[in-house]
């Protein structure tokens, strides 16, 4: 397998990144937090690209951080700005779904609560085994985990560091898509083409209100979405959509 620690290559419109060190199931170095983060600003900056899909090489979709350099070499992989990985603390704009093969646990599983849609195979795991080890995670999960799971959930995710299946974590309502392993990165294609089929201004629109809109009051929600979604309610991607439509014809985005 080519050696370079982080993967990225597009088909069509969707960027798919991969984490290439499956001799250590994918854990995160500096130099692949910069790699992630370089991907992840050369999705939100280019206009031919609408969704980026996250997965792990050989098997696994990552173990977290890479202990050995954090003990010996005092190496955190978190960039200045953007966290752990190069984008737990800054996600990119664009949809961001993990295909999940085997382990996503501490900051793999991480990784994927900083994801909008997840698609596992049956074969994956997630946790957050931190308190196991005297530590806190510390890289979104157990802020973001309460919003992905009913709160007595993710309190015994986080209390335990117990593991749960990928068949456990779908029936809960964390994985979108439960499939067959070595599956995981097709299926995701697949969904990826779905959103794909859509207006980019308003995907991203759409994505930026549903998140942003967790902190807002009943009071002042609907000025708070007034705000971003007039911008695409009025672009010409807008008028397009209500044109073929009524012209019985595939639309064509512009992003504009």
């Amino acid at each position: 397998m080519n050696e370079a620690p982080v993967l990225v290559r597009v088909e069509g419109h969707v960027q798919i990144v991969t984490i290439n060190r499956p001799h250590v199931r994918n854990a995160i170095s500096l130099e692949v937090a910069k790699a992630l983060a370089a991907a992840m600003i050369e999705l939100d900056a280019r206009d031919d690209l609408h969704v980026c899909i996250l997965t792990g090489a050989g098997g696994n979709f990552c173990s977290g951080m890479d202990l050995k350099a954090f003990a010996y070499e005092g190496v955190e992989p978190a960039i200045e700005g953007r966290g752990f990985a190069g984008l737990c603390e800054a996600p990119p704009k664009k949809p961001l779904i993990a295909a999940v093969e085997g382990h996503a646990v501490a900051g793999g599983f991480e990784i994927v609560l900083t994801c909008d849609l997840v698609v596992a195979s049956r074969s994956a795991s997630f946790g957050l085994p931190e308190v196991k080890r005297g530590l806190v995670a510390s890289s979104g999960g157990l802020m973001r985990l309460p919003h992905r799971l009913p709160v007595g959930l993710a309190m015994e995710m986080a209390l335990t560091g117990d593991p749960v299946t990928a068949v456990q974590a779908h029936a809960w309502g964390l994985v979108n898509r439960l499939v067959e392993p070595g599956s995981a990165l097709d299926a995701a294609l697949a969904l990826a083409a779905l959103i794909d089929a859509n207006a980019p201004l308003a995907v991203a629109g759409s994505k930026e209100i549903v998140m942003a809109s967790r902190t807002w009051s009943d009071g002042d929600m609907f000025m708070h979405q007034r705000l971003l979604s007039q911008a695409v309610n009025k672009s010409a991607d807008a008028r397009e959509g209500a044109a073929a439509f009524a012209e019985k014809r595939a639309a064509v985005w512009r992003g504009r």
